[in-house]
């Protein structure tokens, strides 16, 4: 398998799309909505995501994850001057458990490692990626009942 990352555009935002309600489909299976309703509510919260994202993380760097040459996730990261932040890594149902998320921070922890610099993300508690980022030795730094910031530091 042959995994590769290339710059978002805007020709890209269908899948986008269809990703972000991947990760969310689950959990809004609770609401019973009508098909109609919960496709117009996570469009929603796709753009308001999205919007968020832009604004609190100018000059992040958008990627898609290719398998092959065919998206199955995205990748979002800001490089600031004093950290390294995984904003969001979102991979397809049938990517997960691959291996493939573990490969893409490893990457970025090496990166934050020749920088000096600490990895830094956001989780929520019960996303199950938690339990991967503490195998690869982040730690939590914060948070709140929803959410834990954790953090990544390289060996001096």
């Amino acid at each position: 398998m042959a995994i590769a990352l290339q710059a978002v555009s805007e020709a890209d935002e269908p899948f986008l799309l269809e990703l972000y309600a991947s990760t969310r489909r689950e959990e809004m299976a609770a609401c019973n909505w009508p098909e109609a309703q919960l496709a117009a509510f996570l469009q929603m919260q796709y753009r308001a995501q999205r919007l968020s994202y832009a604004d609190a993380y100018p000059g992040a760097e958008h990627s898609l994850v290719l398998e092959d040459g065919r998206p199955i996730g995205r990748l979002l990261v800001w490089r600031g001057p004093a950290e390294t932040r995984l904003v969001d890594i979102s991979l397809l149902p049938a990517a997960r458990g691959r291996g493939i998320g573990s490969r893409l921070l490893r990457q970025l922890m090496q990166e934050a490692a020749a920088a000096r610099s600490p990895l830094r993300l956001q989780v929520l508690t019960t996303n199950p990626a938690r339990r991967l980022y503490l195998r690869l030795g982040f730690r939590r730094t914060g948070g709140d009942p929803v959410y834990d910031a954790m953090e990544w530091t390289p060996a001096e």
